[in-house]
């Protein structure tokens, strides 16, 4: 086990990362979503900054039905841009960031994956619970 706290993100994290633009519209989000079986994606403007996150909980929470809201029709919601339903604000890690304290962001946020940002915030991967649980095991198989 001590040898997983010494562990950093670089070495397990998923360097090749795919993104969206904002302008995709939820019917590709969905196609998406269902293609790649990921459960976040990194939002990217047209310098390939990240700008936001968008999640499945995010793409289903504008299906989600309230009192004080109004039932759209299914294909208006589809045609919704990932602009409406992305986070602005996120939780992110270095690259250099211990993976115990990505485990402690994980569990106590509920998060499936973390975007891994470099200097000036540019993307440089993606770590997500399967890392993690690989490193766990690898550190306790003595890699």
């Amino acid at each position: 086990m001590h040898q997983f706290l010494e562990q950093a993100v670089d070495r397990y994290m998923t360097r090749e990362v795919k993104t969206v633009s904002c302008d995709l519209t939820m019917d590709e989000l969905n196609d998406l979503f269902a293609s790649d079986d990921f459960n976040a994606y990194p939002v990217v403007d047209d310098q390939r900054d990240v700008i936001g996150l968008v999640t499945k909980f995010g793409f289903l929470k504008c299906f989600a039905i309230t009192l004080s809201s109004v039932i759209p029709r299914y294909d208006e919601l589809m045609r919704r841009r990932v602009s409406d339903v992305m986070i602005q604000e996120f939780i992110y890690v270095g690259p250099t960031t211990k993976l115990a304290r990505v485990l402690q962001l994980m569990v106590e946020h509920r998060l499936r994956s973390i975007p891994v940002m470099g200097v000036g915030r540019d993307l440089v991967g993606i770590i997500s619970r399967e890392d993690v649980m690989r490193a766990l095991r690898n550190s306790t198989r003595g890699d």
